[in-house]
């Protein structure tokens, strides 16, 4: 991967294997104009499609029948300096057609992603698994 600054506030990044785009943007609070995500809200996003993409890859090894999985996520940024993510709370719906036990193994494995494993542990994950 790799990126260049191309305002003072905002970045391109380019995913070397696959010659993908991103850009992003700081937000308004920080001095940005807000237009695309920034490196912090990437991050949040990171740890839905994580969790997501985790969960998806152990139903297919698992035999679980899964339908999809949708996300909403939200950022909570420290109101004091040093500016940091505080919370993430996320909400996942699970259409599976599965069981109790297997759902649970589902959601087990979702929160098992490289992701949250890889955040501070001062950054508190709020999530919510439902069958959707």
């Amino acid at each position: 991967m790799t990126g260049r600054l191309t305002s003072p506030t905002s970045t391109e990044l380019n995913h070397g294997p696959s010659g993908a785009l991103l850009e992003t943007t700081a937000p308004k609070d920080n001095g940005g104009d807000g237009s695309r995500f920034s490196p912090t809200d990437l991050c949040a996003a990171s740890l839905a499609a994580c969790a997501a993409t985790t969960l998806s890859l152990y139903a297919t090894r698992s035999g679980i029948p899964l339908i999809g999985i949708t996300f909403e996520i939200e950022k909570h940024m420290t109101a004091e300096p040093p500016r940091r993510i505080a919370k993430l709370v996320v909400r996942f719906r699970v259409s599976s057609p599965c069981g109790d036990e297997d759902f649970k193994k589902l959601v087990n494995a979702g929160k098992t992603c490289p992701v949250r494993r890889s955040l501070h542990p001062d950054v508190l994950v709020e999530d919510v698994w439902e069958r959707g």
